[in-house]
């Protein structure tokens, strides 16, 4: 597989609360001025000329973000919010007065980035609109540009210091859209919700004489390309102390979440045959779809061993056969999830054993090709906390150890390598219209998406500015990660 062929990101497997999830009434509009626009709530062309050439290579679909499976967590949802304080006060009321008021002086600037994204949508690895307005932005804006970062076309870093020595934080923007939806997984949001965090915690800096180093990473193909993975393999994240993101999904109003994801092996299977014609000479034939169809079955029925909340699913690649003609070549693409990594492993070789043997049993010669796999998010519990608690500053309530988003992300890897934080956040949704669907592209459009991602982001950027300032904030949040590590 190149790096365009590795499926990915959020799997196709829909949350199985979603409906109890989703907010009963309609959000109130929120006004977000925005010089120069008439209206927010056009209408998407899913047609784009540069959509056209249909999914990538072995493109899974992806991107279902719930709230956990938990049915502990389900009745938290059903209440109001709570704003009631925690145990300890929001760190530095005068930083946070700071960021919030950056965030809302680039309000319209924001705005008009992410519409911009979001209406000139690209696929994985083809983001070269968004790579050159998301650099052009971070430029005129005093950060230092690599574009084309480590090789990849679409990548790039902004980077940005203060004074001498000190931490670096990492930030990710992703930017890739979905083939002939657009962006179905509102990466516009993504985008911003970075450079909204990135372009705060340096004025909070300057501000208030706090020295290190921000690290802004565009990074390109989370829908199946594994982009992340490939700059951690490059050393892109290697200088960064913590990194952080967050995600758009369906949602109660001023909700987000901290929970895990599944890992995920792509796997690619090629069978080959010998041709000959299914009615004359049927017994000079070697059938490659009888391969095909056998490891299907076998895979079916190691469905029963497994554990409930393992997936493995797959397809037959479509191809040009005739009936009369024994195929002597199929494809097949799947994708194993596991809530571990270390799970990841085990059943990863179970499947393969099941397509291996299904060559065995049809004579057929097999290729099987593995894909870069998605690990899971191992969220850092101090900068959850740490989150937690600056949203409800901005009476946004957040649930912690909200269980495994029945997906995954390039972004678990990264969480495996450094202290990191993803939380997902709710924006409105149309009923049925959750990530991966036209509905949720037009949703990552609207004026509430847009102020909910600036909230998140101010939530962000207290969090990434205290990993700056506080050295001993920052030994708990490492101190957590090696815990974690060592299990």
């Amino acid at each position: 597989m190149t790096d365009m062929d590795v499926p990915g990101c959020f799997g196709g497997l829909l949350h199985p609360f979603r409906k109890i999830l989703r907010p009963k009434p309609k959000w109130q509009e929120v006004q977000v001025p925005t010089a120069g626009e008439d209206t927010l709530q056009q209408p998407v062309d899913t047609k784009r000329a540069d959509l056209q050439n249909g999914p990538a290579p072995h493109y899974l679909s992806c991107c279902e973000f719930g709230y956990g499976f938990d049915h502990d967590n389900l009745s938290i949802l059903d209440q109001p919010p709570s704003y009631t304080p925690k145990e300890r006060s929001a760190y530095r009321s005068d930083v946070s007065t700071t960021i919030d008021s950056i965030i809302d002086r680039l309000n319209p600037d924001l705005r008009e980035l992410s519409l911009q994204i979001h209406d000139h949508p690209e696929i994985m690895f083809q983001e070269k609109y968004a790579h050159d307005t998301l650099t052009a932005f971070m430029a005129d804006h005093g950060f230092a540009v690599t574009e084309h970062y480590l090789g990849l076309e679409t990548a790039w870093k902004a980077e940005w210091s203060n004074g001498t020595g000190g931490r670096v934080l990492g930030i990710n923007s992703e930017m890739d859209a979905l083939p002939e939806i657009g962006h179905a997984c509102g990466h516009n949001l993504i985008a911003i919700a970075g450079v909204g965090v990135a372009l705060a915690i340096k004025h909070a800096m300057q501000k208030h004489d706090v020295s290190g180093k921000i690290v802004l990473l565009g990074t390109p193909a989370e829908e199946g390309g594994g982009g992340k993975v490939i700059l951690l393999e490059r050393g892109g994240y290697d200088e960064m102390d913590a990194c952080l993101m967050c995600h758009p999904s369906p949602g109660p109003k001023c909700s987000a979440a901290i929970s895990s994801s599944l890992s995920m092996q792509p796997i690619e299977v090629e069978y080959f045959g010998h041709p000959a014609h299914a009615a004359a000479f049927p017994w000079e034939g070697t059938n490659a779809l009888d391969a095909a169809v056998l490891a299907y079955s076998a895979v079916s029925v190691l469905r029963q061993q497994m554990k409930p909340d393992y997936r493995v699913h797959g397809v037959i690649k479509g191809g040009d056969l005739a009936a009369n003609v024994i195929p002597d070549y199929v494809k097949m693409v799947w994708g194993v999830r596991t809530p571990t990594k270390a799970e990841l492993e085990v059943l990863r070789d179970r499947v393969k054993a099941c397509l291996e043997s299904a060559a065995v049993a049809t004579g057929c010669r097999v290729k099987l090709t593995l894909g870069r796999p998605y690990y899971d998010l191992r969220m850092n519990n101090v900068l959850g906390r740490e989150f937690e608690n600056a949203m409800l500053q901005h009476n946004f309530q957040t649930m912690s150890d909200a269980g495994a988003a029945r997906a995954s992300t390039d972004f678990g890897n990264v969480s495996y390598a450094l202290p990191s934080l993803h939380p997902h956040y709710a924006i409105p949704t149309e009923p049925n219209g959750g990530n991966h669907t036209a509905a949720f592209t037009a949703s990552a459009r609207t004026p509430e998406a847009h102020a909910a991602t600036l909230t998140v982001a101010k939530g962000l950027a207290m969090t990434g500015f205290r990993v700056l300032d506080d050295a001993d904030f920052y030994a708990q949040v490492k101190q957590d990660f090696d815990d974690m590590k060592a299990q």
